[in-house]
């Protein structure tokens, strides 16, 4: 009991004693937490001498335990006998464990409340064992009897502290003798208010985004020279944060039965110089994987403004917390790891947060969104990334949340949810094919380039620097070539991450690149050509060829230009462009047949070497072929736009 606790016993005046027993049981609460952890510490150095031991010396001071010896204890601890422990100040650790544990259950009870008579016979019952065997010594036994948070093998002294804390907590919100912005204050100073108030202005300016999710309670006090501030996030036993605010200085230890949330917390204060000692884990079979863990983060502000800043921004945090687990898996449902924590990293730092998602129906909002814009059903077990890039699918989720949050917020209807949804998803499927009639255009391109650098050469050979030209653009050709194989598998790429929305696009580059194939052909046995360049009339044939070559492609380029602006209702002269296009390839291809008959009548008049005639030929029916493929690929794309044009 403290000088004051004890002057006011004194005085005679209970109820004035209560709030002061109360600041000493919770201030008790965090030192005997820290002599657990030291037992622990031991008996790992004994059992394990060579594994690596936690720091313990940040957790003493934000207990407020001045006695740095400690921290030498487990360091010289050993393992003696099998199961028994040499801890040097283990029967001095024992008692102060013990007169913890008497201060913890004073304010209980003075309080008179129900859960105190079967907290003092607890306390008796452990009592009437020995902690330690002799001097330092302690048994396997006697230390699982101190330590433990399994019920299930029997009361401990941490069991103990665990449940007179959830007591301690109870009647502490009964007695709190003032409320500032929702904090249940009390025996606290004219200094702590501003603080307190700067913590509750955070917390009230995210609480709504909780909905009617319970959590958020939040207490605070004064014991010493710190404030403490306390906030129950949620309805998890584990799930605690405590502030200690002394000196400018803000001490922030949180719990938490999932590592990945805790890490998740960690990360919202990136942008603050906030210094997290080492995450400790410790077992207890009423938490999840029967095991929760501990982060203590310290923050020392330069001013006041300062002080109050962090303390509204930590305040503001908590709400992202509540239910994130639950928030993390269905989202893994959808997106991979990393994009799911990245996703609820943003709605955090958005101030969006994750539960109006939840409230909404959470991923099968996006499943039924799925299915009305693929018009049939995903499979089993695809995920959003299956049929949008990861980009997309996070920018899509991104939106989600957001809109979910304000959905929520202001009471909106479920379907204005769900249509809002279907119609960005869609967006991001027409998205997508923007994205595969870019890969055509600039595929469609290439094929442009090779046809012109074969008219530029067949025009330019009988010029002195042709066989230089000729070899130039036949490795241009061919690195061209490559070039559009890329495009090819780009496509088919975007095509696996948009199953059922980039069919069409993906199968017309795959035709294109047949002419692109033929065009490169084309240039290569052009560079077959003797030093004497053909006769006339079969250069005057190949020339025709290439030019028609040149303008089909060109004509098939504007038609996919004209094909992104073409849909139901749109302008005219977009789809008369676009047609106008499509003739312009069809003419193209009769001219390209005449020129190459034309060209065989010159072949069989033509008296020259045979091997040198055939480089000629071989380059002739590689135009000709890539003016038959250009309009058969030019015909799919007239079919498909015309199509889409005339449906409901």
């Amino acid at each position: 009991m403290t000088e004051k606790a004890r002057i006011i016993d004194a005085l005679g005046e209970p109820s004035l004693l209560l709030p002061a027993l109360l600041a000493d049981a919770l201030a008790a609460n965090d030192r005997v937490k820290f002599y657990f952890s030291l037992l622990q510490a031991a008996q790992l150095h004994a059992t394990h001498p060579s594994a690596l031991q936690p720091a313990l010396s940040a957790e003493r001071g934000a207990a407020g335990i001045a006695d740095d010896s400690l921290d030498a204890l487990p360091g010289q601890s050993e393992l003696i006998e099998d199961d028994l422990y040499r801890i040097p100040g283990a029967e001095k650790v024992c008692g102060l464990i013990a007169t913890e544990l008497d201060t913890l259950l004073a304010p209980l009870r003075a309080s008179g409340i129900d859960a105190a008579a079967g907290l003092t016979a607890r306390l008796s019952a452990l009592r009437g064992q020995a902690w330690c065997t002799r001097q330092d010594s302690l048994s396997r036994e006697q230390i699982t009897r101190l330590v433990s948070g399994d019920r299930d093998a029997g009361d401990s002294a941490h069991l103990m502290v665990m449940d007179m804390h959830k007591a301690l907590l109870h009647l502490q919100s009964q007695i709190a003798s003032e409320d500032i912005d929702g904090a249940a204050a009390y025996e606290i100073s004219p200094a702590d208010r501003p603080l307190i108030a700067a913590f509750m202005r955070g917390v009230n300016e995210t609480r709504p985004l909780k909905f009617e999710h319970p959590g958020l309670g939040t207490t605070a006090t004064r014991s010493g020279e710190r404030l403490i501030l306390q906030n129950d996030i949620g309805t998890t036993d584990a799930h605690v944060l405590v502030v200690h605010v002394e000196k400018g200085c803000v001490r922030v230890t949180y719990t938490d039965v999932h590592i990945q949330r805790l890490l998740f917390f960690q990360s919202l204060f990136a942008h603050w110089a906030v210094s997290w000692d080492d995450t400790r884990s410790r077992t207890d079979r009423d938490m999840d994987d029967g095991v929760y863990h501990i982060s203590t983060g310290t923050f020392t502000a330069n001013n006041e403004a300062g002080l109050s800043d962090y303390l509204c921004f930590l305040g503001s945090r908590l709400v992202f917390l509540i239910d994130w687990n639950r928030a993390r898996k269905r989202l893994r449902l959808l997106l991979p790891k990393k994009e799911s924590l990245a996703v609820l990293k943003w709605a955090a730092d958005e101030g969006i947060g994750h539960m109006g998602w939840l409230r909404a129906g959470g991923e099968q909002l996006v499943v039924d969104a799925l299915a009305f814009a693929a018009r049939t059903p995903p499979a089993f077990g695809a995920r959003l990334d299956d049929t949008l890039d990861r980009s997309r699918a996070m920018a899509f989720m991104q939106f989600v949340f957001r809109t979910c949050t304000r959905a929520q917020l202001e009471n909106l209807p479920e379907e204005e949810i769900r249509d809002a949804l279907r119609v960005e998803l869609l967006t991001c499927f027409r998205s997508t094919r923007q994205q595969l009639i870019d890969v055509a255009a600039e595929h469609a391109a290439l094929a442009i380039e090779i046809a012109a650098g074969l008219r530029d050469c067949l025009l330019g050979l009988l010029g002195p620097e042709a066989g230089e030209q000729v070899t130039r653009n036949a490795g241009r050709a061919r690195h061209w070539e490559h070039q559009a194989d890329d495009l090819v598998n780009l496509a088919r790429e975007l095509q696996r991450q948009n199953t059922g929305h980039g069919d069409f696009y993906c199968t017309l580059i795959e035709g294109a690149d047949d002419v692109i194939d033929e065009l490169e052909e084309a240039a290569f046995h052009l560079g077959l050509f003797p030093p004497a360049p053909p006769g006339a009339p079969l250069l005057e044939s190949l020339g025709t060829l290439a030019a028609l070559a040149v303008s089909s492609a060109q004509e098939f380029l504007k038609a996919l230009e004209c094909a992104r602006g073409i849909r139901p209702g749109g302008p005219r002269e977009d789809l008369q462009d676009f047609l106008e296009a499509i003739h312009h390839i069809m003419a193209a291809e009769r001219q390209a047949d005449e020129a190459h008959r034309g060209f065989k009548r010159a072949l069989i008049a033509d008296t020259g070497d045979f091997r040198d005639l055939y480089a000629c030929a071989e380059c002739a029916r590689n135009l000709e072929n890539a003016a038959d493929l250009l309009l058969h690929t030019a015909m799919q794309l007239r079919d498909h736009v015309l199509s889409a044009v005339t449906s409901d």
